[in-house]
Parts: structure tokens; C-alpha cells; sequence
């Protein structure tokens, strides 16, 4: 059984993802004790769109990827809601358990949406 995730990123995370053929995530950087994943393709591009597209981080560009992963696996993780809308749910997944998590997609990783500021 898998579930279906998605995740924001800006255009260095999603070159990474591209250089592992689509198959895994890349390493979290010191900085990012998390690895964060969303439930809603809703709460993945108002992330992509709103905070992504005005990051220079992110290259000033969001995408939305979805991605399917273990159920098994991933139901050692608490799913968090976060802010007060409760669409804003995601799991945490602590940095130094990515490569575990990468294990457990299944398929590839899909880009579903792009968004670039506007004008």
C-alpha cells in the first residue's frame, strides 16, 4: 500500500532530484534538521507560489512535486498540522533518516506544477 505525497521545491532542489533520475531526495542541508513532506497538492503549491517564487534560495521559482511512498514505512512518523488551516498537514522526517525515506518511495518522483513570480 503507498501513500501519495507531495513536496514544494525551488529549481536547485528539484536539479538535484533530476540528477537521481527522479528517484530520491537530496540530502537535507546542515540547516534543515527536517525533511518535510505535505498531504495536500492545495498546501504544496501555496507554498511553491507563495513562498518559493520571492526566494532567492529557491531561485525565484516554485515547483510541486508528488511522489508516492510506503505506507508501512511511513506510518512511524506523526503527522504535524501546522498553522492554523488544517490543510497544512506534513510529516517530519528527521535529516539523518532521508536515505530510509528515499528507500521507501515507490516509482518516481513527478513535477505537477511550476510557478514563477508575477510580474
Amino acid at each position: 500500500m503507498t501513500t501519495t505525497l507531495y513536496r514544494p521545491v525551488g529549481q536547485a532542489e528539484l536539479d538535484l532530484i533530476a540528477t537521481s533520475g527522479f528517484r530520491a531526495f537530496p540530502p537535507r542541508l546542515p540547516q534543515q534538521p527536517i525533511f518535510y513532506p505535505v498531504t495536500s497538492e492545495s498546501y504544496a503549491i501555496q507554498i511553491a507560489r507563495d513562498w518559493n517564487t520571492k526566494d532567492a534560495a529557491s531561485g525565484f521559482v516554485g515547483y510541486v512535486t508528488r511522489f508516492s511512498v510506503s505506507t508501512e514505512f511511513l506510518s512511524r512518523y506523526e503527522l504535524k498540522t501546522v498553522g492554523a488551516i488544517g490543510s497544512h498537514d506534513e510529516y517530519w522526517i528527521p535529516a539523518e533518516e532521508l536515505d530510509d525515506f528515499n528507500t521507501a518511495l515507490i516509482g518516481e518522483i513527478e513535477v505537477i506544477g511550476e510557478f514563477r513570480p508575477r510580474p
